[in-house]
């Protein structure tokens, strides 16, 4: 180490950990800081100069300007360390800047060429990278640091205006969306697949963390910049919705044409269409005591918003809360696809799927899948290269996961659950959404024409001959 007690990249990895460690903020236990600095001190050691750069930004406390300091991103853009999965610039700014972090308050500098938001195939996690944005709609005295565990939603007819003092790193699996400061009711005037307005951009985009309702990212009107995703033409229906009861379809599939940006599911009984979707209307001869009084609950419903190319947004139109399966939610709350529900409040306006996020998880996914299977069958064949390299069955079993991707986990992408009322998961004794008593499945005709183009794409391997 040098004289003046600050490492190099030249010095042991041993001896940067303990300087890194001096410099922590205390958010984290020392046994994860020191996991999380140690992996990432050995991911830099053949990068030098990245490696001194981040030592510089740590220890100067970001004085002296620093270069970025890049890891991997990974298939879901999180890193886990110590069994827990973050986002990593959102980890190593929690390390060393803000212990009490969301991570929506974060948004890169201007010169950052890596930030995480510019979906690079590398991430900087220089903290002096970053700055911590808060909505001015939060106010920040009433922010709380404790951590009580997992919030158990007892009541699922009430609603009740409490604080969740989960980390985003707990067992909370019904994760929380109250609504936030009104959005102008101009913003459903959109015309369809059209850009959305600044004002739309709602602070109820995220709720996760130390309070309920998380702060929203800057507002910005970048997607009117963005030219589409493909030159096909939009479908005549952007979307179609099913209901069920249980595990039971009841009545048809309603579609809704491109020409109704908007929809409303509502338990009301108008039979002429449109841009309604009127539950009550609908009979079973199945149908329980239970799902009747269920039903009674839906009331004004939800509204369906489609923005963009292909965006879409939720409006709680009920008194009662509606619980959505969306994989786009699980990514902005840190979670694994399909990991949590999201349980969202009456009057909530949020985003519950991104067209561009999806193309791009459909892209890697079916690309991983194509790899695997080739590497999966170079492994039977014995044709892996490398030292020890045996062949055989056993190298191939760690791939039969990823090659295991198929067809209908790809259109999980395109789809949206939500039930009305009544929740499922850990924190309730329905485990599917398939045992609660009402709910929708969306899906999204963009989303999948998008999804078919990828898969017209991938190159098909020669078949095998069957036995």
């Amino acid at each position: 180490m040098s004289i003046t007690n600050t490492p190099t990249s030249n010095d042991a990895c041993l001896s940067i950990v303990h300087s890194l460690m001096c410099h922590r903020q205390g958010g984290e236990s020392e046994s994860f800081a020191k996991r999380a600095i140690e992996s990432l001190v050995k991911k830099l050691k053949e990068k030098k100069d990245e490696l001194d750069s981040l030592i510089t930004a740590i220890t100067t406390n970001g004085a002296h300007p620093s270069k970025c300091v890049t890891i991997q991103r990974t298939l879901d853009g999180r890193l886990q360390v110590a069994g827990r999965k973050g986002f990593p610039h959102v980890v190593y700014a929690r390390l060393w800047r803000w212990p009490d972090l969301h991570k929506n308050e974060l948004k890169h500098v201007k010169y950052c060429q890596y930030a995480f938001d510019l979906k690079c195939d590398s991430v900087c996690v220089n903290p002096y990278h970053y700055e911590r944005v808060v909505s001015p709609g939060i106010d920040l005295s009433t922010l709380t640091l404790s951590n009580s565990g997992p919030l158990i939603v007892k009541d699922e007819f009430e609603y009740e205006n409490q604080q969740s003092h989960a980390s985003s790193e707990s067992h909370l699996q019904t994760i929380q969306h109250p609504p936030s400061r009104p959005v102008p009711q101009d913003t459903f005037s959109s015309p369809p697949l059209l850009p959305p307005s600044e004002g739309s951009t709602s602070a109820s985009s995220s709720a996760f963390s130390t309070i309920s309702a998380g702060p929203s990212r800057p507002v910005t009107n970048e997607i009117a910049f963005q030219p589409p995703i493909s030159n096909h033409p939009a479908p005549e229906y952007w979307c179609s919705i099913a209901y069920f009861e249980m595990d039971v379809q009841v009545g048809e599939t309603f579609k809704v044409p491109s020409t109704c940006p908007i929809v409303t599911v509502d338990g009301y009984v108008d039979p002429s269409g449109g841009d309604r979707f009127c539950l009550g209307q609908l009979s079973n001869v199945h149908r329980t005591e239970n799902i009747e009084r269920a039903r009674l609950h839906i009331g004004k419903g939800v509204q369906l918003e489609c923005k963009g190319e292909g965006d879409v947004w939720v409006r709680c139109l009920s008194d009662h809360a509606v619980f959505v399966q969306s994989y786009y939610l699980d990514r902005e709350a840190g979670r694994a696809p399909g990991d949590a529900v999201h349980k969202i409040y009456p009057s909530a306006y949020i985003k519950v799927f991104d067209l561009r996020q999806c193309h791009r998880q459909m892209q890697q996914q079916a690309a991983t899948a194509q790899a695997a299977a080739a590497a999966q069958a170079a492994a039977v064949a014995g044709n892996i290269p490398g030292p020890g390299s045996v062949g055989g069955i056993a190298p191939a079993i760690s791939l039969s996961a990823a090659a295991g991707i198929g067809v209908d986990d790809l259109r999980r992408l395109c789809i949206l659950r939500m039930s009305f009322v009544k929740g499922w998961g850990p924190d309730y004794p329905r485990q599917s959404i398939k045992e609660t008593p009402c709910w929708i499945e969306i899906h999204l005709h963009r989303a999948l024409q998008l999804l078919d183009e990828v898969l017209h794409t991938m190159p098909i391997a020669d078949p095998q001959p069957l036995d």
